[in-house]
């Protein structure tokens, strides 16, 4: 296949696909898509090698926040029945961290609910930094606090934090469909802060709001050019008493094709595989570990995941390794001089019409059927009395 072989040369060149050839991969066919996951497999293999990067999530302070970003259960209003609580103490936090490093995680996300933290938060989360690295020695640290002001970036850098998380989420076209109380400009001004404080960049995605082909390429390459060292694809997690808890639009298939696209267009880049995989891939899952390299163990924020347990095992059954904590995730020349996910050359404008592999347009997915039953509150971990699902 034309196509795909050439997709396979250009990542292995870190050279950018052309937008027409990223939304013909995620119009190819179901009779296609091993073909699809083989090729993007390769580009993986030879960035990543069969290394997974496990990340644990925890959950400073969860719900009441301000904003109303309507994929959140956290959003202002809420009635979701999630998980409330103000912030963790830095020895509260610490041992949550420690369910998930003694699990195999290398990473530590420190996710805040708000629409940005005050000085005085960061003054906590600096706490809860330094408590985490005394008792885990080579932890990465990744923090979540939504959008930053001047000087914060520095001060989390100063704290010990390695990366910092602020997700795009969707193209800019659409953005103001899902959130009205920030900007796009607002999250692409975070990410920006975070770079030059010499933080690692972290930002991703969420796939599933309804968006078009075209939506998910624009992010994909407006990503690319923000040059983070990570990109977490999100699938949304539909929960009861939010707006979208009706969109169930993602079949595994499709989830496949998205990261196979993602890969593609940032081939380099640690793609991790986030919120909503037990919900839409499903028994797919191990196949996914062909196209990214990383995931999250166990629970997220404010709904359970897969049992830290099985997580192992599928790794180790589709053929993978733990990566371990002495061993740098990203390769040499972006680990080194802080490269991006490829070159910077121009990704085009305005929208095309994606063809199939070999040129033949694929029909629309059908929507997925709802799998409520796969949605569950966390009632565990973090913020509760009850031993955290590592």
């Amino acid at each position: 296949m034309d196509l795909l072989n050439t997709l396979v040369d250009k990542g292995l060149r870190r050279e950018l696909p052309t937008r027409e050839e990223a939304l013909a991969v995620l119009a190819t066919s179901d009779d296609d898509l091993l073909d699809v996951v083989a090729a993007a497999g390769k580009v993986r293999r030879h960035w990543f090698g069969r290394r997974v990067k496990l990340n644990y999530l925890v959950n400073l302070k969860s719900g009441l926040c301000p904003e109303d970003c309507s994929y959140c259960s956290q959003r202002l209003g809420s009635s979701t029945g999630i998980l409330k609580y103000t912030w963790l103490k830095p020895d509260e936090a610490s041992q949550a961290a420690a369910a998930g490093l003694a699990g195999g995680a290398k990473r530590v996300c420190l996710v805040a609910s708000g629409r940005g933290p005050t000085d005085r938060d960061v003054d906590r989360v600096a706490g809860t930094i330094k408590a985490i690295k005394e008792q885990n020695e080579g932890v990465e640290v990744c923090a979540c606090l939504g959008l930053l002001s001047d000087g914060q970036a520095e001060r989390l850098r100063e704290a010990g934090a390695d990366a910092y998380n602020h997700n795009l989420n969707t193209s800019e076209s659409t953005y103001g469909d899902i959130t009205t109380t920030h900007t796009y400009a607002d999250r692409v001004d975070t990410v920006t802060k975070a770079h030059a404080a010499g933080l690692s960049a972290c930002s991703g995605l969420i796939a599933g709001m309804g968006e078009s082909d075209e939506d998910l390429v624009d992010v994909v390459y407006s990503l690319r050019e923000l040059d983070p060292d990570s990109v977490p694809v999100n699938f949304l997690i539909p929960v009861e008493g939010t707006p979208l808890a009706k969109e169930w639009n993602l079949t595994p298939q499709r989830c496949l094709r998205i990261l196979a696209m993602v890969r593609f267009v940032c081939p380099d880049v640690e793609v991790r595989i986030a919120g909503g995989r037990e919900v839409h891939l499903r028994t797919m899952q191990p196949l996914a570990l062909n196209l990214a390299n990383s995931i999250f163990l166990g629970d997220y924020l404010t709904t359970e995941g897969q049992a830290g347990k099985a997580d192992l095992e599928m790794i180790a059954d589709a053929g993978f390794e733990v990566e371990g904590a002495g061993e740098v995730t990203l390769p040499e020349h972006r680990a080194t001089a802080g490269g991006g996910c490829g070159s910077h050359e121009s990704a085009g404008c305005g929208s095309h019409e994606g063809g199939g592999v070999c040129g033949t347009a694929a029909p629309a997915a059908p929507a997925n059927e709802a799998r409520t039953d796969l949605v569950a509150v966390r009632r565990r971990g973090a913020g509760t009395d009850l031993a955290p699902n590592a």
